[in-house]
């Protein structure tokens, strides 16, 4: 019991110290996540849009900034309905927002370009 004393006494004020440093530095665990690593690579990219999204974009009256730091940015990546394993260039859907999606982004991620394929709007 006096050995357990002991260590929670260290371990506690050790873990506080840690991630109000890791705090401070911005530091997060997030970026490991199969969710946020495709689309961290996704953003890395330039970005080309097929007629057909090109379309959509221009009925929704949204455009490539919105798709870039919204749709991508805070969307869900669907692995159920994507092809991350297709060769060369992997196939994602994409839903924005994560909760009660309204749109539906279906893109392809090459070795050095995005080409967003298609876009829907859900409601």
């Amino acid at each position: 019991m006096k050995k357990l004393k002991f260590y929670a006494i260290g371990f506690v004020p050790g873990l506080i110290i840690v991630f109000f440093i890791l705090n401070k530095k911005g530091a997060s665990c997030s970026g490991y996540l199969p969710n946020s690593r495709v689309i961290a690579e996704t953003l890395s990219k330039e970005f080309k849009y097929s007629e057909e999204a090109k379309t959509a974009m221009a009925t929704y009256k949204i455009d490539e900034k919105f798709i870039k730091d919204s749709i991508i940015t805070e969307g869900k990546v669907d692995f159920d309905r994507s092809h991350a394993q297709k060769k060369p260039c992997p196939n994602y859907l994409l839903t924005y927002p994560e909760k009660n999606p309204s749109y539906e982004i279906i893109y392809e991620k090459c070795e050095e370009t995005v080409t967003v394929n298609s876009l829907k709007k859900l409601k």
